[in-house]
């Protein structure tokens, strides 16, 4: 489902954020160590490695796991996964998750994927409190297999017609106990025995630690920045137009560094990019990748908006100032107000102006809550907004990520929505009118 392990992640930010002690520390390891030489069996490793939890309110741990799928985890999903989730979905299938970690790791994962059907690991909770103690039997090796015929019965399910996904060889009698299992990004061990007993054996590898090409291509893509500046500079030298040079390094970035990353961009819905000018695009933030997709699809005679924390950028600064790009404080809301009049009076002098809605990027495909400024700001100049809406840019740099990942990317853009008769009473209505065609292009 995701590349790396969820425990390894729970531990870590445990460790590094202070929240877990020395006496856990050494619990952990000693328990993994004898874990994986063979002298305790799961029950003993995850009794060993959760005895510290005894007195831990239930919902501290809750709250960890919220935190370390947002931070960590979610940008981990295989993009496959999502997709091979919702295939199953769309044929009407029961899905469900079986997994020998406990529900403090899982159950992020099953909300987000918007599954309802969880079996794992259970610890024992009295009065919103951890004892302590393991329940059992926990779910691993042939507890996983009493775990999916317990779902199958619960909801009358055909264990030979159904799947079951998974990348370890502790999970064979959970393979076994199906018709039709599905070694996926297998172990060796894994490998040999699908391919001996002859079941489809899959590997995604759009997440984990990328290869060679996929970081030259980053760095490519990246070092692109430098010609097109220099290419948009000598352009409003000879041209004496500053505005000239700096459409020139956007639109010329943005095609060089989607094309040396291995981005593949779709467009549905061309025509409204150019429809009305000036306008307001605004977009779903989920990638850095998000800027040079931006400057690839609007081209020109545009401007955003940014963090102060860019203007003294050594790469972007000067591009942005050049730009007429508007620095905002995020920590202050007055003055960020304040300062947002220059986009204003831009967009009345005929400049454009992109703006993610959201604020920040989402780790997830999620869509965030929208903030109003992008909206009052083209209801005080009258000009349109313009959606634009990326089905999948996460598949090719998620939150947090370095590396860019080749991928096809989808951008629909949506026709022009008129603001002239917006009022600040009815703003809040038009906003969430505007959002709903992002959900409802997103879960299309």
């Amino acid at each position: 489902m995701w590349a790396g392990f969820s425990a390894v992640a729970f531990f870590k930010e445990r460790l590094t954020s202070g929240r877990v002690s020395p006496r856990e520390v050494a619990q952990g390891l000693l328990g993994t160590l004898s874990f994986a030489v063979g002298r305790i069996g799961f029950s003993g490793f995850v009794t060993a490695t959760t005895s510290a939890y005894r007195g831990l309110a239930e919902s501290v741990l809750e709250e960890i796991g919220q935190e370390i799928f947002e931070k960590q985890m979610a940008a981990q999903i295989y993009p496959e996964s999502r997709a091979l989730v919702k295939a199953h979905q769309e044929q009407g299938h029961t899905i469900g998750i079986v997994s020998s970690a406990t529900r403090y790791q899982v159950d992020p994962l099953a909300r987000e994927l918007g599954l309802d059907i969880v079996a794992c690991t259970e610890l024992e909770v009295k009065d919103g409190v951890f004892t302590g103690h393991v329940i059992h039997p926990t779910c691993f090796g042939k507890g996983k297999a009493v775990a999916v015929e317990r779902i199958a019965q619960e909801c009358d399910l055909d264990l030979d017609e159904s799947y079951f996904y998974t990348d370890s060889r502790d999970d064979l009698p959970a393979l076994e106990s199906v018709g039709r299992p599905r070694p996926l990004n297998p172990d060796a061990r894994l490998a040999q025995i699908g391919k001996d007993n002859g079941w489809p054996v899959r590997r995604f590898g759009s997440r984990g630690r990328p290869d060679a090409e996929a970081i030259l291509r980053t760095g490519l893509s990246l070092g692109s920045l430098v010609p097109a500046a220099m290419a948009g500079i000598s352009v409003g030298l000879l041209t004496g137009s500053q505005r000239e040079g700096v459409n020139l390094v956007g639109s010329l970035w943005g095609d060089v560094a989607t094309a040396l990353s291995g981005v593949d961009v779709r467009v549905q819905g061309e025509e409204h990019l150019w429809s009305q000018r000036p306008a307001v695009f605004i977009f779903n933030h989920q990638s850095a990748l998000d800027m040079p997709l931006m400057l690839k699809l609007v081209r020109k005679n545009v401007t955003g908006i940014g963090k102060k924390e860019l203007r003294w950028n050594p790469i972007f600064g000067p591009l942005f100032r050049a730009a007429g790009v508007v620095f905002v404080d995020r920590a202050d809301s007055k003055k960020a107000i304040a300062a947002l009049q220059p986009a204003v009076d831009a967009l009345r002098r005929g400049r454009s102006l992109v703006i993610a809605p959201e604020g920040t990027r989402t780790p997830t495909p999620r869509l965030g809550r929208f903030k109003k400024g992008a909206f009052h700001m083209a209801m005080q100049a009258g000009v349109p907004i313009v959606p634009v809406i990326f089905r999948n840019a996460l598949d090719a740099l998620p939150k947090n990520a370095l590396v860019v990942r080749p991928a096809t990317v989808e951008a629909v853009v949506l026709p022009p929505v008129d603001t002239s008769a917006w009022t600040k009473e009815s703003l809040d209505a038009e906003i969430e009118a505007i959002r709903k065609q992002y959900l409802d292009v997103l879960e299309g």
